[in-house]
C-alpha cells in the first residue's frame, strides 16, 4: 500500500505539473506578461504551497521551529537539487533579468531573513508583517514594470485557453501538486519507517525534499515544454516565496522560535552560500547560460550538505 502510495504521488505530480504549466503559459499570453514573470508568480505560489501547508500547521501545533527548517531546507533542496536535476535535462539560456532583478531580490529576501533571525533567533508577528509586506511590493513591481512582450521559445505550442479552462487547469494543477507530495511523504514516510530509518533521518530527506517536489515536477515539465523561463523562473520565485510569504504568514500566526542553532549558524549560512553560488554561474564559464557541468555541481553541493547534516 505504501509502495502505492508513491506510485500515485508522482503520478498526480506529473500530471499537475502539466496541467498548472498549461495554465501558466495561457494566462502569461493573455495577460501579455514575460513567462518568468508568471514563473515567479503564479506558478511559484501553486508550488510553495506545501511549505505553506506544513509551515501554518506546525506552527499552529506549538511546533514553529519546523517553519524554518521547511523553508531553509527547501530553498537549498530547490536550487542544489531541483535546478541541478533540472540542468542534467536540458541546459538554461539565462535572461538578462534574472541578474538584475530574480537573483537580486530572492538573495535581497534571503539576507532581510539571516538579520531577522540571527540576534534573537527569532521571527516576531512584526518582522512576518514586514516579510508579506515586502512580497506584496515586489509583485506589484514585477506586474507593473516587467510587463512586456511575450518571448515565445515554442510559438507552434504555445495555446491561449478559454477563462474557465485556464482557471481549471490551474486549479486542478495546484490541487494535484499539492496532493502528490502529501502522499508521497507519507508512503515515503511509511516504507523508510519499515526499513528502520531514524525519524531524523526521515525529517531531513524525505520531509525537506518532498515539499520541493512540486517544484521539481513544475520546473522538468516546463523544460521539457521548452518553457526554460518559466522552469528558473519558478525556482526563483519560490525561494521568494517560501521566505516572504510562508515565513511571514506563519509569524503572523504565531512568532517562529529557532528552537536549534545550527538551523541559524549553520542551515542558514548554506542557504545563502548556494543561493550566491548561481550568480557566477551563470558568467562563468559561458556567459548567460547554465549547463549539465552547473547542473552537476550544484547536486554535489546538495549531496554534501546533506551528508553533513546527518553526520
Amino acid at each position: 500500500m505504501n509502495f502505492i502510495f508513491v506510485i500515485v504521488g508522482f503520478l498526480l505530480l506529473i500530471f499537475g505539473g502539466n496541467w498548472l504549466l498549461k495554465s501558466a503559459v495561457s494566462l502569461s499570453l493573455r495577460l501579455k506578461i514575460p513567462k518568468i514573470v508568471i514563473g515567479m508568480t503564479v506558478v511559484s505560489f501553486a508550488t510553495s504551497a506545501p511549505e505553506l501547508i506544513v509551515s501554518v500547521q506546525s506552527a499552529i501545533d506549538g511546533f514553529p521551529d519546523l517553519a524554518l527548517s521547511n523553508v531553509i531546507g527547501s530553498n537549498i533542496a530547490n536550487l542544489g537539487l531541483v535546478l541541478g536535476i533540472t540542468l542534467l535535462i536540458a541546459k538554461i539560456d539565462v535572461k538578462k533579468s534574472f541578474y538584475t532583478i530574480d537573483w537580486p531580490m530572492m538573495s535581497a529576501a534571503s539576507l532581510v531573513l539571516f538579520f531577522f533571525v540571527y540576534d534573537d533567533l527569532s521571527i516576531t508577528r512584526g518582522e512576518g508583517v514586514i516579510l508579506f509586506l515586502l512580497l506584496i511590493i515586489f509583485l506589484v513591481f514585477l506586474l507593473k514594470f516587467q510587463k512586456q512582450a511575450v518571448v515565445d521559445e515554442m510559438p507552434e505550442d504555445d495555446e491561449i485557453l478559454p477563462d474557465y479552462q485556464t482557471l481549471l487547469f490551474f486549479l486542478i494543477g495546484a490541487v494535484s501538486l499539492w496532493g502528490g507530495s502529501e502522499v508521497l511523504i507519507l508512503g515515503a514516510t511509511k516504507l523508510a519507517l519499515e526499513f528502520g530509518v531514524s525519524e531524523r533521518l526521515i525529517g531531513i530527506t524525505i520531509i525537506s525534499v518532498g515539499t520541493s517536489i512540486p517544484e521539481l515536477a513544475a520546473s522538468v515539465i516546463a523544460i521539457l515544454k521548452k518553457e526554460k523561463a518559466i522552469s528558473i523562473g519558478n525556482l526563483i520565485g519560490s525561494n521568494m516565496f517560501n521566505i516572504m510569504a510562508v515565513l511571514g504568514i506563519t509569524a503572523m500566526v504565531t512568532p517562529v522560535s529557532v528552537m536549534d542553532s545550527k538551523l541559524v549558524s549553520v542551515d542558514l549560512y548554506w542557504m545563502l552560500g548556494i543561493s550566491f553560488l548561481i550568480l557566477p554561474m551563470v558568467f562563468l564559464p559561458k556567459k548567460m547560460r547554465l549547463d549539465q557541468k552547473e547542473g552537476l555541481i550544484l547536486l554535489v553541493v546538495y549531496t554534501i550538505f546533506i551528508y553533513q547534516t546527518i553526520t
